[in-house]
C-alpha cells in the first residue's frame, strides 16, 4: 500500500515537474552568471534552492556547453528534485554525449537525456543516481533530439534525497566539472 502511494506521488511529481521541452532561450547569461574564467567550475551557490533568481550553480564543459542549476529541492517522499538549463555555444548540434550514462540498459532508454547524471553527498560519502521507474526510464528530461547551436533547454532530474543536514552536495554529469548546490526545501 505504502508503495502504492509513493509511486503516484512521484508520478504526480514528475507530471508537475515538467521537464518539457524547455524553449529555445539562446539569450546571453548575465555577466553574473557566467562561469568563471578557467572554463569550469561552480558559481552562486548561496540559495534557497527555489527556483527564482540567481542559478544555484554554472558551469561549463568542453564544446563550449553550459550546464546551469536554478533549484535544488526536497520533495514530500525522500526525493531531490534538480532543474536547469543546457545552453549549446558551439557552432554545431550537441547529442549530449555520455549524458545518459554508461550503464547498457539505462542508457538504451534514455537516449539524450540526463539519466547518467549523479548526486555527490561528500558528508554522508555517498553517491545517488537518477531515479528510474519500472520500465527503466529516468525520472529525468530526454531532450528527444540534438540541442541546436546557439539554444538552449531546461531539464529535471529526481534522485533520492540524502538524509537531511546533508544539504550541500555536488552535482555531476558527464564532463562537466561537479556543480556544488545547496538543497532547499523540507518534507
Amino acid at each position: 500500500m505504502t508503495a502504492v502511494a509513493l509511486a503516484a506521488g512521484l508520478v504526480l511529481t514528475v507530471a508537475g515537474c515538467g521537464g518539457g521541452d524547455g524553449g529555445d532561450d539562446a539569450k546571453e547569461p548575465r555577466p553574473s552568471q557566467k562561469a568563471n574564467g578557467n572554463g569550469g567550475g561552480s558559481s552562486g551557490g548561496q540559495s534557497d534552492g527555489s527556483a527564482g533568481g540567481e542559478p544555484l550553480a554554472e558551469v561549463r564543459g568542453g564544446e563550449d556547453i553550459t550546464l546551469t542549476v536554478n533549484s535544488a529541492r526536497r520533495e514530500t517522499g525522500g526525493f531531490v528534485t534538480i532543474t536547469g538549463k543546457v545552453t549549446n555555444g558551439s557552432g554545431k548540434a550537441w547529442v549530449a554525449p555520455g549524458w545518459e550514462g554508461n550503464e547498457s540498459e539505462v542508457a538504451l532508454r534514455n537516449k539524450l537525456s540526463v539519466a547518467g547524471a549523479k548526486l555527490v553527498d561528500k558528508k554522508g560519502k555517498k553517491r545517488y543516481l537518477v531515479l528510474r521507474d519500472t520500465e527503466g526510464k529516468c525520472l529525468c528530461t530526454s531532450f528527444g533530439q540534438p540541442l541546436q547551436a546557439g539554444k538552449s533547454k531546461t531539464w529535471y532530474a529526481q534522485f533520492p534525497a540524502p538524509p537531511k543536514g546533508n544539504d550541500e552536495v555536488e552535482f555531476q554529469i558527464a564532463d562537466m566539472p561537479p556543480a556544488g548546490v545547496t538543497i532547499g526545501g523540507g518534507e
